[in-house]
């Protein structure tokens, strides 16, 4: 009553402020819809009617807050009044008397366009009714697609979720291209939001709420509020993408991850020059006889390794030409030898090349790099993950750092009500602690000791049995050691196939994971059915193939090798494939991270993310999962 009062005696928020009774059917949308306000403005200045709107309940209404209505003035003719013309009567005055213009009176009385006004003339008046119509302003309008542009960007942007993107456009494809137009809501461009590249961005998942997202991105909603002011009128939704402080945790949730097709984008049908260097090691190679050269291959893994990527980059070069892609290709032998890197750079000319791929090897790598770094040519790595990223260095293989948070991640996303179990042994101490502080109420289960204090690599049914809960249970299994994870999945497995219990109702349920797939779980020892059992889940840089599926690539490949292509050779074809697919449809490397952010092969995808001052690496992976003894994606 207090503030009424002021209202009603202060001019000045009397211009600012007015007051409505609410009407039995009346709702805060309809109320701020007449009013042209946000639901918020009067949410504001009225808390009470969010709990309870009831009618003849009088709401404050901050009308200075309105965005005022596109409004039109209609003039339609209503009638004539006939007036006869008086001594000293002009257009004139008449104009005057009957508020409208000369104009409008000479254009119902022709006659006068020609002669004067005169006493005794009968003329018509035209009288109009005026009315202000609100022009209906489109709900949406069309918008380009800039480059980088993928649907969060846009959906942030216009402060909608993806979904609701994806309904204006029913067509819309799963990947956005530069260039592509696209219906979005008709906002004015300052009321757009900017994407900010010092800050991250976070898709809301489905059942998310405050409390949710304060574990997981430990973030108070008062904060996010305040870095997203709109989520105070419209709450969290599904799909909503929200400004978060800067982590590269929560990057790759975001990337749209699909590969364009870029053999349908070739434009630059010009000669392009490539280097592929490898440690084949040649000079090391016994010629004498077959049999000879083949134990120097099997004995040399340096040789082996180059042999099988450079013939997935065979194939890969045999399909470019097929398309119509002119190529200079030089192949060298780096012999693992940094001297014999710089030899081949002093004796060649490397400072026109397109791109180099390869060496596989860190210290040959950094070398190439640095020293082609002044010429601005790009190296691409395959196989190396932690580099020196100097600003022409391209690492396609995805780093430890992203793997390991794409499980963490998954885990948080889809699982944060479970029972968190970490088991690891010493070497891997680290890890295990970083997973305690990301999950506070997990449970830790270390490798147990023998007589000399080193880790032992087991752990005994009754240690995991006391960490275990009734439902839901994921165990983190953190260790290089093959004996070791041998042990504790077919302990696992064990008591996820625990008949007894599942009928006393104390029945655990059992995902087995881990940030570090290696060597250790695909050794002989482990069963592949225990691991499909506990639905092992992992992150990688890259998928097996569907040995079902009809692959170009890989009927290729056996139809000129007679065997079935590693995941090696794979790696030689889809690098080659993209490096080069990226040049002819873009005017570099470097504008192709722009222009085409995402591509896909084989089993290799591609989304290259550059540093703020440094080079570029490939910010995406796979989500894979032991399944009826197969491993397939798990799509997110």
């Amino acid at each position: 009553l207090i503030f009424l009062s002021a209202l009603s005696f202060t001019p000045i928020n009397a211009q600012k402020f007015s007051t409505h009774q609410v009407k039995k059917g009346e709702t805060i949308e309809t109320i701020s819809k007449q009013y042209h306000v946000t639901s918020l403005d009067i949410y504001q200045l009225n808390p009470d009617a969010q709990k309870e709107l009831k009618p003849n309940t009088i709401l404050i209404i901050p009308i200075y807050k309105a965005n005022k209505p596109n409004v039109e003035t209609v003039t339609e003719l209503n009638g004539f009044i006939e007036h006869t013309t008086k001594r000293k009567e002009t257009l004139y005055s008449l104009s005057k008397l009957y508020n409208v213009s000369e104009d409008e009176i000479k254009k119902y009385n022709t006659t006068l366009y020609s002669k004067p006004l005169q006493k005794g003339d009968k003329i018509q008046i035209p009288q109009f009714k005026i009315t202000e119509v609100v022009k209906a302003t489109p709900l949406t309008k069309t918008y380009v697609v800039l480059p980088r542009e993928g649907k969060w960007r846009i959906a942030y942007k216009f402060g909608i979720t993806i979904n609701e993107l994806e309904s204006l456009n029913p067509n819309m494809e799963a990947v956005l291209k530069e260039g592509q137009i696209i219906n979005v809501p008709n906002l004015d461009v300052d009321k757009e939001n900017k994407i900010d590249e010092q800050y991250s961005y976070y898709k809301v998942l489905p059942k998310e709420g405050f409390y949710r997202l304060k574990l997981k991105l430990g973030l108070e909603q008062a904060q996010l509020e305040l870095l997203n002011p709109e989520l105070k009128e419209s709450g969290l939704k599904e799909g909503m993408i929200l400004k978060i402080p800067y982590s590269n945790n929560f990057e790759e949730t975001l990337s749209d991850t699909k590969g364009i097709n870029l053999i349908d984008e070739i434009s630059d049908y010009r000669k392009k020059h490539i280097a592929i260097m490898l440690p084949f090691r040649l000079h090391r190679v016994d010629f004498d006889s077959i049999s000879d050269t083949k134990q120097s291959i099997k004995k040399d893994p340096f040789l082996n390794a180059s042999l099988d990527f450079y013939s997935g980059v065979m194939v890969a070069l045999d399909s470019l030409k097929k398309l119509g892609v002119s190529l200079k290709v030089d192949v060298y032998d780096t012999k693992y030898q940094v001297s014999e890197v710089l030899k081949i750079m002093n004796e060649n000319n490397f400072k026109d090349l397109d791109a180099v791929i390869g060496p596989l090897t860190t210290a040959t790598f950094d070398k190439v790099a640095s020293e082609l770094r002044k010429f601005n040519v790009p190296v691409v790595s395959p196989i190396g993950s932690n580099l020196k990223l100097y600003d022409n260095v391209f690492q396609s293989k995805p780093s430890d750092y992203l793997l390991k948070n794409k499980i963490i991640n998954f885990v948080k996303s889809t699982h944060l009500e479970a029972n968190i179990v970490i088991i690891s042994d010493s070497k891997n101490k680290e890890i295990s602690t970083q997973l305690k502080s990301e999950f506070n109420t997990a449970k830790l289960i270390q490798s147990r000791k023998n007589k000399t204090g080193e880790d032992a690599f087991f752990v005994t049914k009754e240690d995991i049995q006391r960490a275990l809960k009734p439902g839901k249970n994921i165990v983190f299994l953190e260790t290089n050691n093959t004996g070791f994870a041998s042990n504790v999945t077919s302990i696992l497995t064990s008591l996820s196939q625990n008949e007894s219990a599942q009928t006393n109702n104390n029945y655990a349920e059992i995902m087995l994971v881990t940030t570090n797939m290696n060597a250790a779980f695909e050794s002989d020892q482990i069963n592949n059915s225990h691991l499909s059992k506990l639905q092992f889940h992992f992150a990688s840089g890259s998928k097996n193939y569907d040995d079902s599926a009809h692959n170009t690539f890989v009927n290729k490949y056996y139809q000129t090798f007679n065997m079935t292509p590693s995941s090696r050779a794979v790696k030689g074809f889809d690098l080659t494939m993209d490096v080069v697919l990226r040049i002819v449809t873009s005017e570099n490397l470097y504008q192709s991270t722009q222009k085409t952010p995402a591509t896909e092969y084989v089993e290799n995808k591609f989304e290259y993310k550059k540093e703020l001052l440094g080079g570029y690496y490939n910010n995406t992976s796979y989500l894979l999962k032991y399944d009826n003894l197969t491993v397939v994606e798990v799509t997110e």
